[in-house]
């Protein structure tokens, strides 16, 4: 069965550009993508079947990717899934924050799409266990 993939981010040329890289990764994976956080756990909430990969942009209005993280991971049928930070940001502080609030990896966007098929493939091929997505 192929993989499934949420992609919760505001930015529209951000999701375009992840959506060829994860064709061009794996044309068999089925990736669904929300604008914001509050779209992404209503998606969540109402799937019978859950993604094996949330990747979360960080800089949304409203509802940031730090406050979904948390949502993310207080809720009992949602904390396993791992999450990955999807974010323009670098910043060891950014980092070092959300992975102690849960996140299993964190991957600043990067701007040539072969640089992101690569990364999009390193995380992927990664096998991360219950206790490394709590």
């Amino acid at each position: 069965m192929s993989k499934i993939i949420l992609l919760i981010d505001d930015d529209i040329d951000d999701q375009e550009f992840f959506l060829e890289a994860i064709k061009e990764v794996d044309p068999n994976i089925v990736c669904h993508i929300t604008g914001s956080c509050d779209e992404g756990l209503s998606l969540l909430n109402n799937w019978s079947l859950l993604p094996d990969y949330i990747f979360l942009d960080l800089n949304m209005p409203k509802v940031d990717g730090k406050k979904c993280l948390v949502e993310l991971k207080k809720t009992a049928r949602l904390k396993d899934i791992p999450v990955i930070i999807y974010s323009t940001s670098s910043l060891k502080k950014d980092i070092e924050e959300t992975k102690a609030m849960g996140a299993v990896h964190f991957l600043t966007k990067p701007a040539a799409f072969r640089d992101l098929c690569y990364a999009i493939e390193n995380v992927l091929s990664q096998k991360f266990s219950k206790s490394t997505a709590n």
